[in-house]
């Protein structure tokens, strides 16, 4: 994990490490996790940061970029606008990667594509398409890619990992499932809610997940009820699709979903990352 992160972030993990401790786990209900890397807007301006001790620490460039540095400004939490963490150019789902939702151990896992374009932040509107009868979430933690991932073997893959998020796989039912209607169910605009946060240096495979409607638990499980595994998931994928740095990868969702409503508030919480909090507004005209 460590020499991905050195590898994408040229020596700045190491760096904001040290920077980082003690950390302060605000709006993480508790957890400790070392480190949480994220994207915001203060004054008008987009940057790249971390949280950690007084609020978001800000990074001179993006994750990824070699020179990034620790500039030494601080910004109160409360004074920006989280974003989504990463800007994706692949965002690949994994189906029924758990037996609670129908899923059936396979040679492969399965997978389909969401679009770049349906990805929307903590705190952003889900908004359902024109025809939506349907919607229902998908509590689901999300792979971040750190560095490019091409027919990497299995026993490597989980070095090419940045870290994890929170992810809801948003999905309208009405529109089907089959090879065309796929993209329609699961692509359309806003039905990729991700964050707030991406932590590197969690173990993947052994993470809680719970997703709350309205307050009220609906979704509860564990990566380590995946049927196939963090690793084996990245190595498929990267057979087929090179993934690069900020890409992310829905792992899939566990138990059974139950079609949401106008001003539902959906929260996704993964163990050391916290919470994904977004509201259901009016189906679009």
């Amino acid at each position: 994990m460590l020499s991905a992160l050195k590898s994408a972030l040229g020596g700045l993990a190491l760096l904001v490490l040290a920077a980082s401790l003690p950390v302060q786990a605000q709006v993480t209900e508790g957890d400790d996790a070392p480190l949480r890397f994220g994207r915001f807007e203060h004054d008008g301006k987009v940057f790249h940061g971390y949280l950690s001790a007084g609020g978001i620490h800000e990074l001179s460039g993006g994750f990824f970029d070699k020179e990034t540095t620790v500039t030494g400004r601080v910004i109160p939490l409360e004074e920006v606008k989280i974003l989504a963490p990463v800007l994706p150019s692949k965002v690949i789902g994994i189906a029924l990667n758990y037996k609670s939702h129908g899923g059936e151990k396979t040679d492969e896992p399965q997978f389909f594509a969401k679009l770049p374009s349906s990805v929307i932040a903590h705190e952003a509107t889900i908004v359902p398409p024109r025809g939506s009868k349907n919607l229902h979430y998908e509590g689901e933690v999300v792979i971040v890619m750190g560095a490019r991932a091409s027919k990497v073997p299995e026993a490597q893959a989980l070095e090419y990992v940045f870290g994890v998020t929170a992810g809801n796989d948003i999905t309208e039912r009405s529109f089907g499932s089959g090879g065309f209607d796929v993209l329609k169910a699961k692509g359309s605009d806003t039905f990729a809610p991700l964050g707030p946060w991406i932590v590197p240096g969690l173990t993947i495979d052994n993470l809680k997940l719970e997703t709350q409607v309205n307050g009220k638990t609906v979704q509860q499980g564990s990566t380590k009820q995946m049927i196939h595994s963090a690793a084996k998931i990245i190595a498929t994928v990267s057979k087929y699709i090179t993934l690069e740095p900020g890409d992310v990868i829905y792992t899939g969702t566990p138990g059974i979903t139950q079609p949401l409503k106008e001003g539902d508030v959906v929260d996704v919480l993964v163990e050391g990352v916290g919470r994904l909090r977004n509201t259901v507004g009016p189906v679009s005209e």
